[in-house]
């Protein structure tokens, strides 16, 4: 393995790594490490931010590594209290089961299917018997488990508080004991679980795991995590129209994000309602292939009236140059006079790309707005172009 290139990729969009000095270690030896990472099949789907932390476990899959994907179908019947203000409602068996089906379906949308171990942590909790649970609890104290940011709060308001999610990270920490896991991932608000599995790890005498977590993707609200239950999120098997129209919601604010943790790369420089459409097409493509991006595409703009009609006219502009909005709206023929642009942009009345336009100061780039279409008000459309 060239571990020089190694420890740069599985440090990129990375956020925690516990210990580094331990990790850079393993990860130099030339040694097959075990790369875990856990789901509790909870919801039938995936979404993008879940893909973000199993793109890392594929990173690890391709340099060599053992990529194990532990499917907490045990576990599952607590639910995870990471980032909880109440308990989970208990699954039943039956969707137990058919969340993991789809799960793993859309895991190895991301994975290697033929190089991934897959591991059930029922086959290790289920038979685990009182006295194991006992000595499983003597490995923390109540005082530290409360140390948790979400338990201390709901501690402090009052709120109820099962013994069962007490004692959840306990039983995610034994899973990496049963798996000798070398290195253990997920996201920045699992770090709580990842470092007690360290402790426990310990506790039963095998070599502590190291911890490396990712970013949370912010959901297509462009505030809070991406999450089923906000209903901010973009499945990894939505329909290729819905995924676009989902795609092109996300505020401009969280884009880059989305580019680098989904796509490995910076946003193009360009107006941000195109970059949002190239966010769009890439991610459709990403899950859905290129057949699918231009129907979806269309899709979007019918349902959202976007809709171009055939005769629009077209706008030719100098190549290599800026353009101040008000002079574009006077040359498309769509204002007799400069104050009237302006008040068409206070309006709210001018968009590019669908975006609308508020700054009377704007300047853009010629080279950016080739093939773009110039709206204002209703029924007034130009398609920009440029010779770059």
């Amino acid at each position: 393995m060239d571990t020089g290139s190694e420890q740069v990729r599985i440090y990129e969009n990375a956020v925690d790594a516990v210990p580094r000095d331990e990790l850079d270690r393993r990860l130099r030896s030339g040694k097959t490490l075990r790369v875990k990472l856990g789901i509790d099949p909870t919801a039938p789907d995936i979404h993008l931010g879940f893909v973000v932390v199993l793109k890392k476990l594929r990173a690890f899959q391709d340099l060599g590594h053992t990529a194990v994907l532990v499917i907490g179908d045990y576990t599952a019947r607590v639910g995870d209290p990471s980032g909880r203000s109440k308990t989970r409602p208990i699954l039943s068996p039956e969707d137990i089961a058919a969340n993991t089906r789809t799960y793993l379906d859309q895991a190895h949308l991301i994975l290697d299917r033929e190089k991934t171990e897959v591991r059930h942590n029922s086959e290790w909790l289920a038979p685990l018997a009182l006295a194991d649970i006992i000595h499983l609890t003597r490995a923390t104290t109540v005082a530290r488990i409360l140390e948790r940011d979400d338990f201390s709060k709901r501690h402090a308001a009052g709120d109820a508080i099962s013994l069962s999610e007490l004692l959840y990270p306990l039983m995610q920490a034994y899973d990496s004991v049963a798996i000798d896991a070398d290195i253990e991932l997920g996201g920045t608000d699992q770090l709580y679980n990842l470092l007690m599995g360290r402790h426990v790890m310990e506790y039963y005498g095998k070599m502590p795991q190291c911890v490396l977590t990712t970013p949370l993707l912010v959901g297509t609200d462009g505030e809070k995590k991406m999450s089923k239950s906000l209903g901010n999120y973009i499945g990894v098997t939505d329909p290729p129209g819905e995924m676009f129209g989902k795609t092109m919601s996300i505020p401009d604010d969280p884009m880059p994000e989305y580019y680098r943790l989904i796509l490995d790369r910076e946003p193009p420089e360009a107006l941000p309602v195109r970059q949002k459409r190239e966010l769009a097409r890439s991610i459709v493509r990403a899950f859905h292939g290129d057949d699918a991006v231009a129907d979806a595409e269309k899709h979007f703009d019918t349902v959202t009236g976007r809709g171009v009609p055939e005769d629009t006219p077209e706008v030719s502009l100098s190549p290599g140059k800026k353009i101040w909005i008000v002079d574009l709206i006077t040359r498309a023929g769509f204002a007799k006079t400069n104050g009237e642009a302006r008040r068409f942009i206070r309006g709210g009345a001018v968009r590019i790309g669908g975006e609308v336009l508020r700054d009377e100061q704007l300047s853009l780039r010629t080279a950016d707005l080739d093939g773009e279409i110039l709206r204002v008000g209703k029924r007034r459309y130009a398609r920009l172009l440029s010779a770059e």
